[in-house]
């Protein structure tokens, strides 16, 4: 009964990259009613596909649609598995209290049809990051959200967003020429693009590794890894909000689930454990060094875009502790994916909530937050309660994620993973309790006297703020399918 149900909703497989690009285009048109319906619409449609088509998946059958009915290697491979429905979850909440939040934000008529047009096709093209099953297509919908995400950062107005969106131009620019030039050494080794058939036909050589190299070195340029995160700081710091929280929480996120693909399901078995190791030492430098730096952060949005590069550290620490042949592989798999998804809901709700206090207080200079629970509670609580994950305490998402991280490490004694995982959380702690003991033990004078309604922007802040927590709460449904999506390298260990 499921295959047969799967089999007839396979064709409305592509309206996942369609319906949100036919929303970004229609939203170009002019008249208000558009503002206000269209959103609505496309957040329906993809919870509407959600449910429809992530059903099927959860027996554990992949869901795979030739477009065109040209099967590979002629055609272009949509695959919705385990794996891409955990980013393709995770991208619909995330943005669905976004959209909850600019809905309350008040940007000018020709931006916010700007915004919500370039929103849906950054939201199109991480939908076919997650779908796409060919190297040249995650190339063309990469850049589609490169684009888009690019065009969102120069909403904020004014020279530092135009030279903060120049230079994100410029780097997934870089990122782009690698990616596409590993790309074409495999194009031109193999003459497949298919990822099931380029793993099949792959061998040890000069040509597979260089070209793993360019296109590791790309999708980590894209993914603001330490030390290719350059473009990341200014864009966070231009950019509007609602921006910020979907750069930080869901564009990072493309190139890193197309790493941990070519990784884990293409190349398993190319590169050394040295090569393992390296993206696992570059994750925990990241975590040390961008967690110093937001400690000494005086701006709050700098500080989480900081905490940003940080977590996105804890995340390639996955590389070092599940390689294959690792006999922790699987619990370091299942840390690593709740790793990233209480991090894309925790990070984006620091960062509406950022906003929220930005606009009622009139800065986001953490010397001039003293008191400001008594001007906007909603907002502030909600951020803490994002910040247990982030320090990593007990039933957040993030804490169950270390955990199992840290359980890991020990378990095949890599100590210097141990040694990042405690420095770290003790880190994360320092700064996001700098902030709340600021902003809530700040004396009476330093407080107005009347209490700022935040209404939706509070609401979407603090929807998140209990997601990020109740995936620690109630994490088995989701280790259920974090263990679906174990790749077939690893399912030995399991």
């Amino acid at each position: 009964m499921a295959f047969a149900f799967a089999s007839d909703i396979l064709p409305f497989l592509p309206l996942w990259i369609v319906a949100p690009a036919a929303v970004g285009a229609f939203m170009l048109f002019p008249g208000t009613l558009v503002l206000r319906v269209l959103p609505s619409v496309g957040l329906a449609v993809n919870w509407l596909l959600l449910v429809l088509l992530g059903s099927p998946v959860l027996s554990g059958q992949p869901a795979v649609v030739a477009l065109g009915n040209w099967a590979a290697p002629l055609g272009i491979t949509l695959r919705l598995d385990a794996l891409a429905l955990l980013f393709l979850a995770l991208t619909t909440l995330v943005i669905s209290a976004v959209t909850l939040y600019a809905q309350g934000e008040e940007l000018p008529g020709r931006n916010a049809r700007a915004f919500w047009s370039l929103l849906f096709f950054l939201w199109a093209g991480l939908n076919g990051v997650f779908l796409s099953y060919d190297l040249f297509n995650l190339y063309v919908v990469l850049e589609i959200a490169s684009v888009g995400g690019v065009a969102l950062v120069a909403l904020g107005g004014g020279a530092a967003a135009l030279v903060a969106q120049m230079r994100y131009l410029l780097f997934a620019t870089f990122a782009s020429i690698f990616y596409l030039f590993g790309v074409a050494i495999l194009y031109g080794e193999l003459g497949v693009l298919d990822l099931g058939l380029v793993a099949d036909a792959v061998t040890s050589g000069p040509a597979a590794a260089a070209a793993l190299i360019l296109m590791t070195l790309g999708l980590l340029l894209k993914a603001a890894i330490w030390p290719l995160h350059f473009w990341l700081r200014p864009a966070h710091v231009s950019a509007p909000t609602a921006v910020s929280a979907v750069l930080s929480a869901l564009a990072v996120k493309g190139p890193l689930y197309l790493l941990l693909r070519l990784w884990f399901e293409v190349f398993p078995t190319l590169p050394p454990p040295a090569a393992w190791y390296l993206l696992g030492a570059l994750g925990g430098t990241a975590v040390i060094w961008a967690s110093f730096l937001a400690l000494r952060q005086e701006r709050l949005k700098l500080m989480i875009a900081y905490s940003t590069v940080a977590q996105l550290g804890y995340m390639l620490l996955v590389f070092a502790l599940a390689m294959p042949g690792s006999a922790a592989a699987v619990q370091a798999w299942q840390g690593g994916m709740l790793q990233i998804l209480s991090h894309g809901l925790a990070k984006s709700s620091m960062f509406l909530s950022a906003g929220a206090i930005m606009n009622a207080v009139g800065s986001d200079r953490i010397q001039d937050l003293a008191g400001a629970t008594r001007r906007v509670p909603v907002p502030l609580f909600a951020l803490a309660l994002s910040g247990l994950s982030i320090m990593a305490l007990p039933v957040s998402g993030g804490f169950l994620a270390k955990w199992l991280m840290l359980g890991s490490a020990i378990a095949i004694d890599l100590w210097w993973v141990v040694a990042v995982l405690l420095v770290g959380g003790l880190l994360s702690a320092g700064y996001v309790l700098r902030f709340l003991l600021r902003a809530f033990v700040g004396s009476e004078e330093d407080a107005p006297a009347t209490v700022a309604r935040t209404g939706v922007k509070g609401a979407a802040a603090m929807a998140l703020a209990f997601l990020s927590l109740l995936l620690g709460i109630g994490a088995d449904p989701v280790l259920r399918l974090i263990t679906l999506a174990l790749p077939p390298v690893l399912e030995a260990a399991g």
